[in-house]
């Protein structure tokens, strides 16, 4: 299914120091070239739409172009908060996908082929995460007290791509905007409606890059590719 992918790179990196982690970086390219390269790979990916800080578009852009990135169609800035910014994004893709994409910019890692299964399971479900089980117990904490453990085997760590059917995902952010609500969590607007999203299994290496030490951790695991 023609799918539209909204890469989101609009924080501040105050855990950063400040330094916009998406240019920094990485191997032979930055970080989101490494990411748009991921995306750029698919075949079922029609568009790619980035949402970043206005000054920072420029240098996305140079880097897509140095990237090899032909899927790069538009590039917009972003909002107060990530889902304004998701939405910024939304209003940049064609009419004629069938799917929406979401993703971290700062996960530059994520697999060509975890991409697709993710796509798969959005175009059967309606909704889908890539996403890998908790690893550690898990507790639940109260007051500085230990209140509840639960099942590790239901718990899973949720990462992006976050895919959705086109007109669910809209409806998902009609509801939100009607009543108010500000998710952090792509998936949280298609579950707020009722909708179904499924848990696709991908691997730990797709890690969100937040503080210095994950560049360098993440320099490695490029390198074992």
């Amino acid at each position: 299914m023609k799918t539209s992918v909204v890469i989101v790179c609009a924080g501040n990196s105050t855990r950063m120091g400040g330094v916009n982690k998406i240019l920094l970086p990485l191997g032979e390219r930055k970080v989101i070239g490494v990411t748009m390269q991921a995306f750029q790979a698919c075949g079922s990916v029609c568009e790619i739409v980035i949402v970043a800080r206005e000054a920072d578009i420029p240098a996305i852009q140079e880097e897509a172009r140095l990237a090899g990135i032909t899927k790069l169609a538009a590039c917009t800035t972003g909002g107060a908060t990530r889902q304004e910014s998701v939405i910024n994004g939304i209003k940049k893709i064609s009419k004629d996908s069938e799917l929406v994409a979401v993703h971290d910019g700062a996960r530059p890692l994520v697999k060509p082929e975890h991409i697709e299964k993710v796509i798969k399971d959005a175009s059967i479900f309606g909704g889908a995460t890539l996403g890998v089980p908790v690893k550690d117990t898990i507790k639940s904490v109260d007051g500085g007290l230990i209140v509840d453990t639960p099942p590790r085997s239901t718990l899973y760590i949720t990462q992006t791509p976050q895919i959705f059917k086109r007109g669910l995902y809209f409806e998902g952010i009609d509801f939100a905007l009607e009543h108010g609500l500000d998710f952090t969590d792509d998936c949280q607007l298609v579950e707020a409606i009722g909708g179904k999203v499924a848990m696709t299994v991908g691997d730990y290496t797709n890690i969100k890059i937040t503080t210095p030490e994950d560049i360098a951790i993440a320099e490695v695991l490029l390198k074992q590719r």
